[in-house]
């Protein structure tokens, strides 16, 4: 449906162009090979390491591509619909990157960003805990400054890319008086000494993207202490607005790739003498996929241009990111289960993309804010 981006610059169709080209070609193969191993995906980022997408977040100042945050939709709803898993890690290192640019200091973000944005460094994004998911606020991790720099201790959980990441930006707590005030964030290097990752999560779906338990007992140095002082709650919510966009941008690739699967299908099947498209029932499943893909896209592209904005001139697009993460996820969800039951049988099994696509699609309800917790964020500006 490339006609609903008509909004972007030339520049950035031509972007979308190649890098359609180059999931077609070297991602989206991988793909189906990626769920049944559970290889994590180091050679489809590589690649788009190549291609620009690992910095595609980030300002040309520090590396990045440069683009507006409606192609940066999408981008990642391209990388989405070639694989769940790649998409997976690509979003998990912007969290880590748009930490560092939103909330570090000058020197951090020249020290890590560009080589984030080249791909010889992957992020990765530690604020969940097993007692602090929904309420970051109530997180039990704790730093504590030493002599030489900064005590860390804690336990995160959930990580995407936290057992192969090249750096973490970790949340905890810094001052317990102070509440979310109260809460800062480090950059750890791979190989802190005490920085200690589990095995990787055995997961229902984005089976080539993994999430880790981190274990945490680290002395780090001063200058471990991500931008300032108690700005870390601050950054996390800014990042995490960005965030809920780019989980947006996975469910309409996913979403759009079981929609063109299942029309083709339609198409192509036929029973007792006539199409399957030809029917009318069919056809109102079409049309019910097409409704809820239309309605999660502008609701999206919404909330990307709001994004924009506030890059430009400031302020803030919660309630937008939030409505665009919760009818994207949601609508997504409907269409994968729509577009498996006009698979019928075929599309339960792993010869057929659905049945992955359905799985790696499944969490997206849940993290970066359940849908429930997209629902208090919305009410609460409604009531505000």
């Amino acid at each position: 449906m490339s006609d609903d981006w008509h909004m972007l610059a030339e520049e950035e169709r031509l972007f979308c162009d190649v890098l359609t080209r180059i999931c077609a070609e070297r991602i989206a193969p991988k793909a189906a090979e990626t769920d049944e191993t559970s290889a994590f995906v180091h050679d489809q980022l590589a690649v788009l390491g190549e291609a620009g997408m690992m910095g595609a977040n980030l300002p040309e100042a520090y590396g990045g591509s440069g683009i507006s945050a409606p192609a940066l939709l999408r981008a990642v709803a391209l990388v989405a619909g070639a694989c769940g898993s790649t998409a997976s890690a690509l979003t998990a290192h912007y969290l880590a990157t748009d930490s560092i640019l939103l909330g570090g200091s000058e020197s951090q973000k020249q020290e890590w960003l560009p080589k984030a944005a080249e791909g010889r460094a992957l992020g990765a994004f530690a604020l969940t805990e097993p007692t602090a998911g929904s309420d970051p606020a109530d997180m039990k991790s704790r730093a504590r400054r030493t002599e030489t720099g900064w005590h860390l201790k804690g336990t995160k959980c959930f990580i995407s890319n936290g057992g192969v990441a090249d750096f973490i930006v970790v949340y905890a707590v810094t001052d317990p008086d102070k509440a979310h005030r109260g809460i800062s964030a480090f950059i750890l290097p791979k190989g802190t000494p005490g920085l200690e990752p589990g095995a990787a999560e055995k997961t229902m779906g984005l089976k080539g993207g993994h999430v880790f338990t981190l274990n945490l007992d680290c002395h780090l140095p001063e200058d471990a202490l991500l931008g300032d002082e108690g700005r870390g709650f601050r950054t996390a919510m800014q990042v995490l607005d960005n965030g809920r966009i780019e989980v947006a941008a996975q469910c309409l690739g996913l979403a759009e790739a079981a929609m063109t699967a299942a029309i083709a299908y339609a198409k192509d099947r036929v029973i007792g003498g006539e199409r399957l498209s030809d029917r009318q029932g069919i056809r109102w499943m079409i049309a019910d996929m097409g409704l809820a893909y239309r309605q999660a896209l502008l609701l999206s592209q919404d909330a990307a241009r709001q994004r924009q904005a506030a890059h430009d001139h400031g302020g803030r697009f919660s309630l937008a990111s939030s409505m665009a993460k919760l009818a994207a996820s949601e609508a997504a969800g409907r269409i994968a289960d729509t577009a498996l039951q006009l698979h019928g049988g075929y599309g339960y099994t792993r010869d057929f993309p659905i049945e992955r696509i359905a799985r790696d699609l499944r969490i997206m309800r849940i993290y970066e804010g359940s849908s429930e917790i997209q629902r208090i964020i919305i009410s609460g500006h409604m009531l505000a």
